[in-house]
């Protein structure tokens, strides 16, 4: 049985949440589908999906897979419309979305590269901190920051998204530096405000677990951009993204603290509907941001 057929199964039916409505799609029987999913797990000597008559679950081996199997089958299409497309020049209008103040600093400066490489193309950029959903909106693809929720979508992985706590000098110098997580009770903590739906905490590793912590202090904000302001004037700590302070870091201006307590980084991703008939300029653009986010030197020079 053709291994990329398997993948393709794979992913249909947990996207989808159902055989049935994966055979449906694909205009073919269930038991087809059914077979198919036997003989991936078979080859791959691990249970993916754990079927009962009401609905399917992944198991733990079938999320991570999951995740794989939608970064090759991306790839591979990709690869595809780079052969096929030949001479083919990318043109139409592109719409695309991300946070706002990540899209700000990192999707926005890269707009205008990508137009040169490719002058028939027209891009929309909206810059929302709310999750847009891209189907029902009508975008082409949207950059995500940190934990992806469960979604019918395919995603690609385009950097690590490290979380830091930092402080200025002049704040650490009158308040101290915090040793331990637990410390931070005593410090004032820029937070997002609880009208802010977007974090689940200051996640950090305490005995090989990810705990997520939710300090307090005098100052909140729905806003990250005035956190991190604060946070700059000396008001207290804050939890920022690595891509949002790193320079202010290596300049001086601000410190990282509780650096062992560091957790796992996250991710930033394109995030797009099914790659089966995406175009060839939303192709081109994940590519693009892939290539640019993938090199090193990119976050050592990108603008403050």
């Amino acid at each position: 049985m053709d291994r990329l057929k398997q993948l393709e199964t794979f992913v249909a039916v947990a996207t989808r949440g159902s055989l049935t409505a994966a055979a449906s799609a694909e205009g073919v029987a269930p038991a087809v589908i059914g077979r198919r999913i036997d003989a991936l797990e078979r080859r791959l000597g691990v249970k993916l999906l754990v079927r009962t008559t009401r609905r399917i679950s992944l198991t733990h081996e079938g999320s991570a897979f999951l995740e794989d199997s939608q970064r090759l089958l991306a790839d591979w299409a990709n690869a595809e419309a780079s052969v096929s497309a030949g001479g083919v020049k990318a043109s139409g209008y592109l719409r695309v979305t991300s946070p706002a103040g990540f899209g700000r600093r990192h999707v926005a400066p890269l707009v205008p590269r990508f137009l040169a490489l490719h002058p028939e193309v027209n891009i929309s950029l909206n810059l929302s901190d709310r999750i847009v959903d891209i189907v029902n909106e009508g975008f082409d693809c949207a950059v995500r920051v940190g934990d992806l929720p469960d979604s019918s979508l395919i995603s690609v992985r385009l950097a690590d998204n490290r979380r830091l706590c930092v402080a200025t000098p002049a704040y650490l110098k009158r308040a101290g530096t915090p040793r331990h997580p637990s410390e931070l009770t005593r410090h004032e903590c820029l937070t997002l405000s609880s009208d802010a739906s977007q974090t689940r905490g200051w996640g950090f590793s305490i005995d090989g677990e990810v705990n997520y912590l939710r300090p307090s202090g005098r100052l909140d904000c729905s806003d990250g951009q005035v956190l991190h302001a604060w946070c700059s004037a000396g008001l207290g700590l804050a939890w920022r993204s690595a891509w949002e302070v790193e320079q202010e870091i290596a300049a001086g201006d601000l410190v990282s603290v509780l650096d062992d307590f560091a957790a796992p980084p996250n991710g930033i991703y394109a995030v797009f509907p099914h790659a089966r008939h995406l175009a060839l300029r939303v192709r081109l653009w994940i590519d693009f941001l892939k290539h640019s986010y993938g090199d090193a030197s990119y976050w050592k020079r990108s603008p403050k």
